[in-house]
């Protein structure tokens, strides 16, 4: 059956988000319809407005949802109408070379299908009938979703949706740059800079992997407060330092064994790397532009042993790491509660949009 719907649409660059009626055709073959009860409003949705993620326009936002199957399309045997399922912006296929790897977070299906369903195709319309693209093949800031059963992951139906939603992308980037990416060793010393939602989770990451010092540097003191509250036992204030990385070196005695950057910016890739200690590692979470460089001096890579890596998507596996989250919730070892700052409905996505880039936000969620 074919639905009309409110979502949240990125119709112009720079421009504030618009919420429309948008007409959704029934799932295909290998798709489920989905009703939403939540969604976050997370940075990189922000990116595809501001041209920082390169998506063709009109886009409906949203890939960090939470909700309830309706209706199945053909061949689908995995799951079934009544079950909770979280959205996943990296899809699974299940047969390409990283999947078979167990990095189906590297899946070449989804780098493919970046503004649409898997097969190229979408289900959703505007007013006067013009196809309208769904970010990271998801577009789940709106009351229904047509996915691909390759980006959906069943969860328990007793986990309070508007929290499981949160797992969806920022908690398992950020939990995941830590402990899948990383792999931060008990008693280390950790370093993360940029304390948004994806950092936030990132310093979750390094505590629930017992790190014995983990530094929390922001521009902001409210986030820096918050990063307290997530397990930073230091805090930073970058805009009140001259030289960051010196201050953090002779902070951590020498350097960070592990050191993030959750702001993907060249310059901040290079402080990141600049405070990692010798044998440790630095660890790029953020997306930077298309056009941003990092630069850094290549002989201390050999002299210092320093390591240099990427984490997309919490190097996740989604069957496997979502539940593993959900358990760590359900065992009070992971703070979901404590993110959502503020809800909102469909209506008032702009406001939360404007919200999260005045930072009053540790998370703003989106509830159905």
């Amino acid at each position: 059956m074919t639905l009309r719907m409110k979502a949240a649409v990125c119709r112009e660059l720079n421009q504030p988000v618009v919420v429309e009626t948008i007409t959704l055709d029934p799932p295909g073959p290998g798709e489920v319809l989905v009703k939403l009860a939540a969604c976050g409003i997370c940075h990189s949705d922000l990116s595809a407005t501001n041209g920082t993620i390169p998506q063709p326009l009109p886009l409906i936002l949203g890939h960090e949802g939470a909700g309830v199957i309706v209706e199945v399309g053909q061949g689908v045997k995995q799951m079934a109408v009544g079950d909770h399922v979280l959205s996943s912006f990296a899809s699974m296929c299940g047969k390409c070379r990283y999947c078979s790897a167990g990095k189906s977070y590297l899946c070449d299906q989804s780098m493919k299908a970046q503004r649409t369903l898997p097969d190229g195709s979408l289900r959703t319309r505007d007013a006067s009938g013009v196809e309208v693209g769904v970010f990271a093949g998801c577009g789940v800031m709106a009351e229904y979703a047509v996915l691909s059963v390759d980006n959906v992951v069943k969860i328990d139906a007793t986990m309070p949706l508007d929290k499981a939603a949160l797992i969806s992308c920022g908690v398992m980037t950020g939990v995941g740059a830590a402990t899948n990416t990383a792999k931060v060793e008990a008693g280390s010393i950790t370093l993360v800079l940029g304390c948004g939602g994806v950092g936030l989770n990132t310093i979750q990451g390094c505590a629930i992997s017992g790190a014995a010092m983990i530094v929390a540097v922001d521009t902001s003191d409210y986030k820096l407060e918050l990063a307290q509250q997530f397990g930073a036992t230091h805090t930073v204030n970058s805009s009140r330092e001259e030289n960051l990385a010196k201050t953090l070196r002779k902070l951590t005695g020498g350097g960070a064994d592990y050191a993030f950057d959750c702001v993907g910016l060249g310059e901040t890739s290079a402080i990141v790397y600049g405070a990692t200690a010798k044998g440790g590692t630095a660890v790029i979470v953020g997306v930077a532009s298309a056009t941003d460089t990092t630069s850094f001096r290549t002989r201390t890579m050999t002299f210092d042993e320093k390591t240099l890596r990427g984490s997309y998507y919490g190097s996740t596996r989604p069957h496997l790491d979502f539940p593993r989250l959900i358990a760590l919730y359900r065992g009070g070892r992971l703070k979901l509660d404590e993110l959502i700052t503020t809800t909102y409905t469909i209506d008032e996505a702009p406001q939360a949009f404007a919200d999260m880039v005045a930072g009053r936000n540790a998370r703003g969620v989106i509830l159905f």
